[in-house]
């Protein structure tokens, strides 16, 4: 791979490339350590791993932005550390948090990023008409950007991004926090640009069935590359390995899924899929162990995914010094009577309606959600799921209907609500100059827990969630980040917890641990509210409900909402929420219609 004549064929040209930073607390971080590569032109390449892998800091190499500290890094032909402008003058790049002027609109955006990359005039109403079209932004050129919903943000940073033709396009990570329909749309735009323009694409994703668009995978693991190669090599690895248990009738996947995943010695992984579990086996594991784990529950072969070998090359990277949360002792799963509703239902939700001016960002909405169960709020990007969350929690008064949690009715006695609910946030929302227990004792102590029951609180989640005390929190990963926000939110043994979007881009192995951490909450008693856009985690859920235009489209057990969706074909969660929202979508432009006639 020496010499300009070797990239030819390829985009990107890494030789022994590392990245060190001072860790904190002394020592040298490795965040890319000896990494050689190549990317292929023309092509989308995927970066994958959990947090921490060196994906970013190799992305922001890439784009000019980082000088590697050792190594060769070319990139479409040029050393990018001999001249980075070169190489930015001919790329584009879209960071994890692409920087959008909220008060301008869609329009002035581009104009803005076009002007900053010096797009002559005679070719931006081109490109502008190419991305509006591409993106499905055009009717909403003048609205302001702050106005958006997450995945329209997305969209337009994408758009952004392109207001230029580059050679080669760098995404970190684009669609993290956007729900299934806007994520199918981001890459539809990226695989389009790919077939017509013959773009060149790195992208960084913690989305294993967005890797398997890609015509090359590259594998991080703490700065060092793991594995490379294509889909369907990569996923050969759990050849044989990959089975599927469906769970006795009364008991829900999750438990399922918690008895699987707690035999490590056996079971690479476990995640419930489609009413079923999908599990992966250690290559040691025989029929007479798996069968004696099972008892009477059968399994049958199922074809291997990446994600499954992706996730035996985390365990075994991983085994010796992976977090893992200590099993709860099991209970009876909350029983939903026959008219679809919880016995002791501790949230009771009767025709809540929220207003801003003119706009109805929840439109007459009810539900009940019972002690110990998990519930799931789903919903595309400015659905008014998020606004539901907010009421529930006391962060928003409602504009009408009656509102209950814990016994309490909000309009009157919001205070007293609060001190018996958890919350974590989307965003970590804890103070990063803090260390891990000035936080927990902070937040400890805003719950007015004191002295000896504080240290003592303190002490426990510390170990329960696998902390280091004297860390400083804002350097943490963001796996860890999400650990102690979950540690905080449950500092005080609230009785209902509430988690906005908690793993939003975090990696599969953290997501494990995180859900077998709710599951033994559950078994406890602690009645769970979340909102996600990871669809395999409604699997999770005693029941769902998705919202769309601030209306509810669907309530129910997973099994009944893929019922809805469309029956047998809808084999997952993803392809169910995607029909029920597009069937939603199309009666409302119906019934909008005939109003009009």
């Amino acid at each position: 791979m020496n010499g300009v004549d070797a990239t030819a064929s390829v985009t990107v040209v890494a030789e022994g490339v590392r990245k060190t930073f001072a860790a904190p607390g002394g020592g040298v971080l490795h965040a890319v350590n000896e990494i050689s590569l190549s990317a292929r032109t023309g092509e989308l390449t995927a970066l994958v791993g959990p947090d921490g892998a060196g994906k970013t800091t190799l992305l922001r190499m890439m784009a000019g932005l980082l000088k590697p500290d050792a190594g060769h890094l070319q990139v479409l032909g040029v050393d990018v550390a001999k001249d980075p402008q070169a190489v930015q003058d001919r790329i584009s790049y879209m960071p994890q948090r692409f920087g959008l002027y909220e008060d301008l609109s869609v329009q002035e955006n581009l104009d803005l990023y076009a002007d900053l990359h010096g797009v002559p005039r005679t070719l931006r109403r081109e490109r502008f008409a190419r991305m509006l079209e591409m993106t499905d932004l055009a009717r909403f050129a003048e609205r302001p950007a702050g106005k958006l919903s997450g995945g329209m943000k997305q969209k337009l940073g994408l758009a952004c991004t392109l207001v230029r033709s580059p050679d080669l396009l760098l995404l970190d990570e684009p669609s993290v926090g956007v729900d299934p329909l806007s994520r199918r749309e981001l890459w539809k735009i990226v695989q389009q640009l790919v077939d017509d323009e013959k773009l060149s694409v790195i992208v960084s994703t913690a989305y294993m069935d967005e890797a398997e668009r890609c015509a090359q995978i590259f594998v991080l693991h703490e700065g060092r590359l793991l594995a490379a190669g294509q889909p369907a090599a990569l996923s050969a690895q759990a050849r044989g390995l990959t089975f599927a248990a469906t769970p006795p009738m009364g008991m829900p996947a999750r438990e399922l899924q918690a008895r699987l995943i707690d035999a490590d010695a056996l079971i690479v992984d476990a995640v419930p899929r489609g009413g079923r579990v999908s599990f992966v086996c250690q290559p040691q594991t025989g029929a007479a162990a798996l069968g004696e784990l099972l008892g009477e529950i059968g399994q049958q072969p199922r074809r291997e995914a990446l994600e499954d070998a992706f996730m035996m090359m985390l365990r075994q990277q991983k085994e010796t010094n992976e977090w893992r949360p200590s099993a709860e002792a099991s209970k009876p799963a909350p029983t939903i009577s026959a008219s679809g509703q919880p016995p002791e239902s501790v949230i009771v939700v009767r025709d809540l309606v929220r207003k801003f001016g003119d706009f109805t960002a929840v439109a007459s909405t009810s539900f009940d959600v019972g002690r110990g169960e998990i519930f799931g709020l789903l919903g595309p990007n400015g659905a008014g799921k998020t606004t539901t969350f907010r009421m529930l929690c006391g962060l928003l008064p409602s504009t009408s209907g009656h509102l209950e949690v814990a016994g309490v009715n909000l309009r009157t006695a919001r205070a007293e609500a609060r001190r018996r609910i958890g919350y974590v946030s989307q965003k970590f929302a804890l103070y990063g100059n803090l260390t891990v227990r000035e936080n927990l004792e902070f937040f400890g102590g805003a719950y007015r827990l004191r002295g000896n029951a504080l240290r003592q609180r303190v002490d426990a989640v510390v170990e329960q969630f696998g902390l280091e005390p004297s860390a400083l929190s804002g350097l943490l990963p963001g796996g860890y980040k999400q650990r102690l926000a979950m540690a905080a939110g449950l500092i005080h043994e609230p009785e209902i917890l509430f988690l906005d979007e908690p793993t939003s881009g975090i990696d599969p192995l953290a997501r494990r641990a995180f859900w077998r951490t709710i599951t033994g909450l559950a078994q406890g008693g602690v009645t769970i509210v979340v909102t996600t856009h990871f669809m395999e985690e409604a699997e999770y859920c005693d029941r769902i409900a998705i919202q769309d235009a601030g209306r509810m489209l669907a309530l129910g057990a997973p099994q009944a909402v893929r019922e809805q969706a469309g029956g047998d074909h809808c084999v997952d969660m993803n392809s169910a929420f995607i029909a029920i929202v597009e069937q939603g979508r199309a009666a409302g432009r119906l019934a909008g219609n005939e109003g009009r006639a």
